[in-house]
């Protein structure tokens, strides 16, 4: 099985995370996602607790898109790969946004993550990569939001349950 590991702080989660997730699957890139929220990030500061972002991911968890809250103590992505290659017999796929390519080869011990293929998906760009390790997803229908976006009060794109939660709990107020 193709397992697809998506990594991020979820700060909070929207439809573009989930269109991801649901277009590698759809596609046949992908048999199941794991989408993990991470405790910390080693290069932002997230001020909303992983509790309250994993809630609020659960309401885009479905059969084949899983919820991870096992492996979210984890501070770099190689540890959170190397953690889930002894668990499982999947190949496994990172997941990462175009965005994040840029900086990709100074991330943490990359060659570990590189044992595995990376899927770079757009984000409204052309990317080009000469390199096998990588699937690059140039056709993907790419949605202009950015988590920074809501937490500033925008609420396209997000699911109203998500929308909800956050004002129950006071999330994202200035």
């Amino acid at each position: 099985m193709k397992l697809g590991i998506y990594v991020g702080s979820f700060n909070p989660v929207h439809d573009g995370h989930y269109l991801v997730c649901r277009y590698l699957i759809d596609n046949n890139y992908l048999d199941k996602v794991l989408i993990i929220p991470t405790l910390d990030y080693w290069d932002k500061e997230i001020n909303t607790s992983l509790e309250d972002r994993i809630n609020m991911l659960k309401y885009y968890e479905e059969e084949d898109i899983i919820i991870d809250t096992k492996h979210n103590n984890y501070k770099y992505t190689y540890q959170i790969l190397n953690a889930i290659e002894k668990e499982v017999d999947d190949e496994l796929y990172l997941i990462i946004g175009s965005d994040n390519l840029e900086r990709f080869f100074e991330w943490k011990n990359v060659e570990e993550i590189l044992k595995h293929k990376v899927i770079v998906v757009n984000r409204g760009d052309k990317i080009t990569i000469d390199d096998d390790r990588f699937i690059i997803i140039n056709n993907f229908p790419y949605i202009d939001i950015s988590s920074t976006e809501i937490r500033n009060g925008k609420r396209e794109f997000i699911k109203k349950e998500v929308i909800d939660y956050i004002d129950k709990n006071n999330l994202y107020r200035k």
